[in-house]
């Protein structure tokens, strides 16, 4: 299993122990520190589409308008923290946040 986001973010180390704690095998992905491929962020666009792009983030607001305008994915190649967050991936299967849905498909009970 990958987890897709920013070491910094307090939903991504939520996601990171409850899996952990379940036993899960969990790799960590800090987008920043090593950004998405253009082949790898086609595929969480092509699944997410627009929902990708966190527009509530203040790095969102900081963009300039010609960016807010543009594609998601190159919101995302400009600002990897505009990524919404986390992403998992569990075998096939990609997720998106850390809410009471994706909760219920990664653990068990």
């Amino acid at each position: 299993m990958m987890i897709y986001g920013l070491n910094t973010c307090a939903i991504c180390q939520k996601a990171r122990k409850a899996l952990e704690a379940e036993g899960k095998e969990v790799s960590f992905r800090d987008v920043r520190a090593e950004p998405l491929s253009e082949a790898e962020l086609a595929e969480l666009i092509a699944e997410f589409g627009d929902l990708l792009v966190d527009r509530k983030s203040n790095d969102y607001r900081g963009l300039n308008d010609w960016l807010k305008n543009s594609e998601a994915e190159a919101q995302i190649l400009a600002q990897p923290k505009v990524m919404a967050r986390p992403v998992i991936r569990d075998q096939d299967m990609l997720y998106l946040g850390w809410d009471e849905t994706v909760q219920k498909a990664l653990l068990p009970g």
